[in-house]
């Protein structure tokens, strides 16, 4: 007998709320390149380049085929190779780690602090080595990391800092945007991204001349003229459909994030007035800087149990993410263990991430901590 599948209440995300809102943007934009037939790089991925560029400010914008791609060229760029290590983290998406890999440098995972999930600062200066290449601290949920306790020293010792902010564009710590603080900062436009296209995208910023000018060669198979390879790239090219919807999109980021920020804040005020604080701790504000809720998450008592219950209540949630880097099978070699990152292995047993659509509703939000505090009753 089959199970009756549940009416979806409250979704994780709903895109098709988003377009509706700026449909007409949207296929004039699509409708402009199928006009021009230019479908890779060219204009459209040029002016978007720009758009970015002067929002986040940065002196130069590099559009790439992803989000993966963004940080694999930003270390390639950076010089790191077999026999170099880079210091991240082992709380976040495979794709960072992954580019180091990938290089044949070793990831150097340190771990995380209890209450951002970003890298912990004073282990990072403790992690560095005669061999490390580069750091790659990772915005994670759209807070940007902390970075003032060691990016002078990294600087000293000419070390890259390649910012993974695939999910915080935008987001903001002195004044500055995610991606423009150190060498390199890498942004992802997968769909589900808080300035999402309708695929796969990704964007490089840096401030540095030179920097930019070789990623733009590594992208397009390490030449700058047709069919000159001054050194071997790689084909990664933003198409320029993407770059015209996300181009489309952009004016709209603004009030995207205000809301997600407003939601953010009507969850904490609910968990508290729900008096779940024994069993639930939820995402804090990034009080020196501007967090963008790319999601808004949770650590939860009994966290896989919760999220059964809450699926079957029609709520939508996700986990990001279940297993830690340094476990995962593929990173083996590196020799750890379970409990050699202690906080991020209890991150991923606890963490739970619950809709934070630009377009919920105050009621929808009702309906997901009434959930909560049914399973908990």
């Amino acid at each position: 007998m089959k199970t009756q599948q549940r009416d979806i209440l409250v979704p994780l995300l709903d895109l098709r709320a988003l377009h509706r809102a700026i449909r007409e943007e949207i296929d004039q934009a699509i409708a402009r390149v199928v006009e021009a037939q230019a479908f890779v790089l060219g204009e459209e991925v040029r002016l978007f380049e720009e758009a970015i560029a002067a929002r986040l400010g940065a002196a130069h914008a590099i559009g790439v085929a992803s989000g993966s791609d963004a940080l694999l060229l930003s270390l390639l760029a950076s010089g790191v190779g077999p026999g170099d290590e880079v210091v991240t983290t082992p709380f976040t998406f495979f794709a960072t780690a992954g580019a180091i890999a990938r290089l044949g440098a070793r990831p150097v995972f340190v771990d995380i602090e209890p209450g951002s999930w970003n890298l912990d600062p004073d282990r990072v200066l403790a992690a560095l080595g005669p061999r490390t290449r580069a750091i790659v601290p990772v915005h994670l949920y759209g807070r940007v990391a902390r970075m003032e306790a060691w990016l002078d020293e990294a600087r000293a010792r000419g070390v890259a800092v390649v910012e993974d902010a695939a999910q915080a564009i935008d987001a903001r710590r002195g004044g500055r945007a995610a991606g423009t603080i150190g060498t390199f900062g890498c942004l992802s436009f997968f769909p589900s991204k808080n300035l999402g296209a309708f695929g796969d995208g990704g964007l490089i910023l840096t401030n540095d001349p030179d920097k930019a000018t070789r990623v733009r060669r590594l992208r397009t198979h390490g030449g700058e003229k047709m069919y000159r390879h001054d050194e071997v790239g790689m084909n990664s090219r933003l198409d320029a459909i993407q770059a015209a919807v996300l181009r489309a999109k952009l004016p709209s980021l603004d009030g995207w994030t205000e809301a997600r920020r407003a939601i953010a804040d009507r969850y904490r005020a609910l968990f508290a007035e729900a008096g779940l604080s024994d069993v639930v701790r939820p995402a804090e504000d990034d009080p020196e800087g501007r967090h963008v809720y790319h999601q808004f998450t949770i650590r939860a008592a009994r966290r896989d149990d919760l999220r059964v219950f809450l699926e079957s209540a029609g709520v939508g949630t996700a986990v990001y993410y279940p297993v830690p880097l340094h476990l995962q099978p593929c990173f083996g070699h590196l020799g750890h263990q379970a409990g050699d990152f202690p906080e991020a292995e209890r991150a991923c047993r606890e963490v739970l991430s619950l809709p934070i659509s630009p377009t919920l509703t105050a009621e929808q939000q009702h309906i997901v901590v009434d959930r909560i505090r049914a399973f908990y009753s």
